[in-house]
């Protein structure tokens, strides 16, 4: 069925992000799914999914800055960076609050991060993952990533619990690890839990649990609409005769038609006035010109 709507999912620890969506796909019945950026099978948290006309819109949320609670679980070293993989070494801990401050300190702002590799990145079209499988290692070039917030939430050796708001690509395994090699006794992941994802948040989620106890009318009322991706553009509003021109693709001068214009040049989510009905989105130019950007067909009610 034509399904069109984003699901806020609190995915559970076991899931591969593409086996949590597959089962909300057939629950919903829909025919055109996607999710916004994978979490590993041992994280829980936040995974949006979109349905129907929400996917053209999903490449925004691949780009958006992440927001994870973590475990550093200090003094175990393991192969994978997490719960999951084989311990490599172990080492006694003997750091201090202090000093566990003085590291994270080192890792705000932009950093330089190796891939790990026990990840999906590819190299000659196969996972990194299967090479480390399969016992072969690979020299990974280190990718920039910024961490914007790094804060300390609770330290009970040898666990330290931190927050963290970071740009897309950023490996919170690898940044436990660092931490912990940082402060000489080494580190592996315990816990990992998505917050957030650019403005979305865990309120509004339901877990699988419970999508998969609603009822079939249920489930479809427990998605956001498609422009719930889109809440922090700016709103424009198109009368019915440059409705038409932009659903042709039109570039409209809309100073010159009297529409009200977003305060600032950018994004901007572009709705019908007499039906409210979202179009798509479009780029505000210089002199009151709208582009439009990514179009969306009408949607079932």
């Amino acid at each position: 069925m034509p399904v069109h709507g984003v699901l806020l999912l609190d995915k559970p620890v076991g899931w591969s992000s593409n086996d949590a969506l597959i089962k909300a796909k057939r629950l919903l019945n829909a025919l055109k799914a996607g999710h916004t950026g994978t979490l590993d099978p041992f994280a829980t948290g936040l995974l949006p999914l979109c349905f129907g006309e929400a996917t053209k819109f999903s490449q925004d949320l691949l780009e958006a800055d992440k927001t994870y609670e973590a475990v550093v679980h200090f003094g175990i070293v393991t192969n994978t960076g997490d719960t999951e993989g084989e311990v490599l070494s172990t080492k006694a801990v003997d750091v201090t609050p202090e000093q566990i401050e003085a590291v994270l300190e080192k890792f705000r702002g932009p950093i330089a991060q190796v891939p790990p590799m026990h990840s999906a990145l590819k190299r000659d079209g196969k996972p990194l993952y299967e090479y480390a499988r399969a016992g072969i290692m690979l020299e990974r070039e280190a990718r920039q990533v910024t961490i914007h917030q790094l804060e300390l939430l609770s330290y009970e050796a040898p666990f330290l619990r931190i927050r963290v708001l970071c740009s897309k690509g950023t490996y919170i395994r690898v940044l436990g690890e660092d931490i912990g090699a940082a402060l000489g006794c080494g580190a592996h992941l315990n816990q990992l839990r998505r917050t957030g994802v650019g403005a979305l948040t865990l309120d509004g989620s339901v877990t699988l649990d419970e999508f998969i106890a609603l009822e079939d009318g249920q489930r479809t009322q427990a998605l956001l609409p498609v422009d719930g991706l889109l809440t922090t553009f700016p709103a424009v509003m198109l009368t019915d005769v440059l409705t038409q021109r932009f659903l042709h693709g039109q570039r409209l001068a809309l100073g010159k038609e009297g529409v009200a214009l977003p305060a600032e040049s950018g994004r901007a989510r572009v709705y019908q006035e007499s039906s409210g009905r979202l179009l798509g989105t479009g780029l505000m130019q210089e002199f009151g010109i709208l582009a439009p950007e990514r179009l969306i067909s009408t949607l079932s009610e």
